[in-house]
């Protein structure tokens, strides 16, 4: 994936997986009543991030990000240290 922003320094640029509005029983949810996922996939790194690369899964900490839309497309920008896993 093509990204049109470039880390700087130990930042990473992931964008949030999509989770099913639907539960392993049936039940569809409203939008309102999920909460965000914190699993994100990593589309561009910074130059001194050393431990995660591009097409990784991260698990980050949830109100530690910066959200970017650019068209159409919403993208987060995390400090590496931030990043909790990988998965």
């Amino acid at each position: 994936m093509n990204t049109p922003i470039k880390p700087l320094a130990d930042r990473v640029v992931a964008v949030r997986e999509v989770i099913s509005n639907k539960t392993a029983s049936g039940l569809y949810l409203p939008d309102n009543a999920k909460e965000k996922p914190v699993v994100a996939k990593v589309v561009a790194v910074g130059p001194e991030v050393k431990s995660l690369k591009v097409e990784d899964k991260i698990v980050y900490k949830e109100y530690s990000t910066t959200d970017l839309k650019i068209n159409n497309v919403e993208y987060l920008i995390v400090k590496e240290e931030d990043v909790l896993a990988t998965v």
